[in-house]
């Protein structure tokens, strides 16, 4: 007899299988510290799973290069205003809020 929907198997380890779940606690914000510990001691001791994430790690840190999006910010610093400046500013933003929330009845 043949099976039509046959699922390949695949081998994982003990270690394989529990890093998996703890990594999915860890992006969720559901794992505890003991977990964060027991994640860090898979990540040491076991070779084929420090390497994988020294790949990830690796990918992460070279994005793909947009030479479009290139932009320079430069920030000036803001000068302290002066006590005129600050009450000129006051009145300024008073009457400009008067303005706005007048009433102006249609007729």
């Amino acid at each position: 007899m043949l099976m039509k929907n046959q699922k390949i198997l695949i081998r994982r380890t003990f270690l394989q299988e529990r890093f998996d779940i703890l990594i999915k606690k860890q992006r969720n914000g559901n794992a505890t510290f003991n977990d964060l510990t027991e994640l860090d001691d898979i990540v040491n001791r076991d070779p084929a799973i420090r390497e994988s994430i020294l790949e990830e790690m690796q990918a992460d840190n070279h994005p793909p290069h947009d030479t479009g999006s290139d932009k320079i910010v430069i920030n000036e610093p803001v000068k302290p205003q002066t006590l005129i400046q600050k009450i000129k500013d006051f009145f300024k933003n008073l009457l400009s809020f008067e303005a706005k929330t007048s009433f102006n009845p249609v007729v």
